[in-house]
């Protein structure tokens, strides 16, 4: 069959000659920090869970001679991590604004002991301020700014970095901004991830808790053209221009991923809105549904009830949807495209398809209150999602939110993190100290989870599945030990 033959062909795109021997990583960092590679909000999380280096993996199939090495998950700390990184000539590191700093050591130290080593660093924060994050360090080699495929391959391969466009790099003791590469488009020449992660990774080790673990994670396409001004990636990385993957593409890596990794329960479509446009999904759909997998993927609020019909019988299990505030003017400020009453319906929609959600909401946005977060918490109860995820707005450089703290000086000198990690504002708003936008994650959790139905259903499932049981509790131990570190941290906010 054809499609076999191409997927079993890894190397496609790989060029003939000789490249030097490359190391992509997503580096070590705080413990189960997930900041790198895929994670779009870098962080250790409430309860540990880990994304596929994606981006990480495309150079990697391109590299004749590479590995990709996903420490965090692997549970590779910084001492084995140099001892690998003595065997390659070039190590790419994806780094993220809140472990830039840990990866900066860590690239210090590659050049300690080995001074020939060639570092380069990609990510969003050295797309976004690429002078100065070469400038924090001088074993930082050179940057790519945005995305990186071909021209990590064409570093590892012996191009020049004056001839590669998008890098910005040390010349004569200055820096030099190369013009930008235009971004991909062709994403359907571009050789899969998958066999990377059967080389490199075990894919046992990622977990993600609403997803059926293990899963399995690509990408269908590329950008997004929404405008949310708190979101990273389109804004510093990978662009608002959506670029697709052709369907049959897409279907092909399906079949190889379903025959290659024994166990699988899950694939995961990691773009940054999958259901974009509708007759692209039901062209998915025709093509996924000879194939019998179950499948989830992100999704807007804007998609329709015949289409969610057609994803569910083609497979699909749980939707990812950010819908970040039950609150209007909230919505409007963060240029979100879309509405309190559109979210109701889709619901709707999906409980009518039998889709689950796992629904993500922000604390923090612009024109955030106490009465805006008290409706937030009432629309959630209200949605009564399969499971939740409440996020602190981090505001990243390079992104319009940022800019508007900035412009209004809500900034603190604080960290985004703790110092495992763990999110925490670094900035307060009149009326709504750091402290209170912390005990309003804690409130929220607790108002949703502590509700009897939902009680109910965890419990409903955990009797049921042994192995459900043992996740819940392995969680719950995780999720209280940071609970109890907050309660702390509202604790020393109000006795300051």
């Amino acid at each position: 069959m054809v499609g076999r033959l191409v997927y079993l062909l890894p190397n496609r795109g790989t060029s003939s000659r000789d490249a030097m021997k490359t190391l992509l990583l997503n580096p070590p960092s705080f413990e189960n920090f997930d900041g790198g590679a895929s994670s779009r909000w870098p962080a250790t999380r409430e309860i540990a869970s880990f994304w596929y280096p994606v981006w990480l993996a495309y150079p990697a199939a391109m590299i004749k001679e590479s590995r990709l090495l996903d420490a965090p998950p692997h549970g590779i700390g910084v001492a084995e991590t140099l001892q690998i990184a003595r065997d390659y000539d070039f190590v790419a590191i994806f780094t993220s604004t809140a472990g830039f700093q840990s990866d900066v050591q860590l690239a210090e130290a590659m050049k300690a002991q080995a001074p020939s080593t060639r570092i380069g660093f990609v990510g969003p924060p050295v797309s976004v301020e690429p002078e100065k994050s070469l400038r924090a360090s001088r074993a930082i080699d050179f940057v790519v700014r945005k995305e990186f495929d071909y021209q990590i391959k064409d570093y590892a391969e012996g191009k020049c970095l004056s001839e590669i466009p998008g890098v910005s790099y040390w010349k004569d003791g200055e820096v030099v901004h190369n013009p930008e590469l235009p971004l991909q488009t062709q994403l359907s020449k571009f050789p899969w991830v998958t066999p990377i992660y059967k080389r490199d990774l075990d894919f046992r080790r990622y977990n993600v808790p609403f997803l059926l673990n293990p899963f399995i994670s690509f990408y269908t396409a590329r950008g997004c053209p929404a405008l949310c001004t708190f979101c990273l990636w389109p804004q510093t990385f990978d662009g608002h221009p959506w670029r697709t993957r052709d369907a049959a593409d897409v279907a092909d890596e399906v079949r190889y991923t379903l025959e290659t990794f024994p166990g699988l329960r899950e694939i995961f479509f990691d773009d940054d809105t999958f259901t974009i446009r509708k007759d692209r999904v039901l062209e998915l759909c025709e093509k996924f549904k000879p194939l019998k997998f179950t499948w989830s993927c992100t999704s807007r609020v804007h998609v329709d009830l015949e289409t969610l019909k057609a994803m569910k019988a083609a497979g699909c299990r749980l939707f990812i949807v950010g819908f970040e505030s039950g609150d209007a003017q909230v919505l409007k400020n963060i240029k979100k495209g879309a509405t309190v009453e559109q979210a109701r319906t889709f619901v709707k929609n999906c409980k009518k398809a039998g889709i689950v959600i796992h629904g993500d909401f922000i604390i923090g946005l612009p024109g955030e209150t106490p009465e805006s977060i008290e409706r937030t918490v009432q629309f959630a109860e209200e949605l009564d999602c399969e499971t939740i995820q409440v996020s602190i707005a981090h505001a990243y450089p390079g992104t319009e939110f940022f800019d508007y703290l900035k412009r209004n000086d809500y900034f603190t000198n604080d960290s985004m993190t703790d110092e495992q990690g763990h999110q925490l504002p670094n900035f307060e708003y009149p009326g709504l100290s750091r402290g209170e936008l912390v005990q309003a994650v804690e409130h929220f959790y607790d108002r949703y989870y502590f509700r009897p139905r939902v009680v109910f259903r965890i419990v409903r499932k955990a009797f049921f599945n042994g192995a459900e049981r043992r996740r819940l509790y392995r969680e719950a131990r995780e999720y209280l030990t940071l609970r109890a570190k907050r309660r702390a941290f509202v604790r020393a906010q109000q006795e300051a």
